[in-house]
């Protein structure tokens, strides 16, 4: 099972790379507008997420201070999914199935304690990132960009060259 996350993972950085360089896509005139800063909060707070996470799983020295943070720029959220990348490929490898499986404890945002299974954990997290491209997607759009096409079927089709 872990596998999976670790397709999912591959898949994912190709995603959010391809989500980064459709804000290329946005005409200079419209990079000023609230949408386009919308657009950068979401992609920022999906880093703020993953970093929250590898926090809460001892495997990053501190817990983001915004969770939505604001004033970000391109450059910056350049570098903070390679950051984040980096530290979630490495503790992704160090994952095994009967890891995965166990029952993790943590503290929420409010302050509550909870426990999950490290595996749903994981699928929250792909979902919750696919659902905040789909809204970058559409801010994107809305500025005159084009965005990225990050759909996971288009990423793992492979073309053939006739019907069977």
């Amino acid at each position: 099972m872990i596998e999976r996350f670790r397709r999912w993972f591959d898949y994912e950085q190709d995603a959010h790379a391809k989500v980064l360089a459709s804000f290329d896509s946005v005409p200079l005139e419209h990079r000023s507008k609230e949408e386009f800063q919308q657009a950068l909060t979401l992609f920022a707070h999906l880093m703020a997420a993953r970093r929250l996470w590898l926090y809460r799983f001892g495997a990053y020295p501190e817990a983001p201070k915004e969770f939505f943070p604001k004033d970000v720029t391109l450059a910056q959220l350049h570098e903070q999914l390679s950051h984040v990348n980096a530290i979630w490929a490495e503790h992704l490898s160090r994952l095994d199935d009967a890891q995965i499986v166990k029952t993790f404890e943590y503290r929420s945002l409010e302050g509550d304690f909870y426990r999950n299974v490290i595996e749903d954990i994981l699928t929250q997290l792909f979902g919750h990132s696919w659902y905040h491209r789909g809204q970058i997607a559409l801010l994107i759009r809305s500025l005159g960009g084009a965005p990225a096409v990050t759909d996971f079927v288009y990423w793992t089709r492979e073309a053939i060259t006739t019907l069977r």
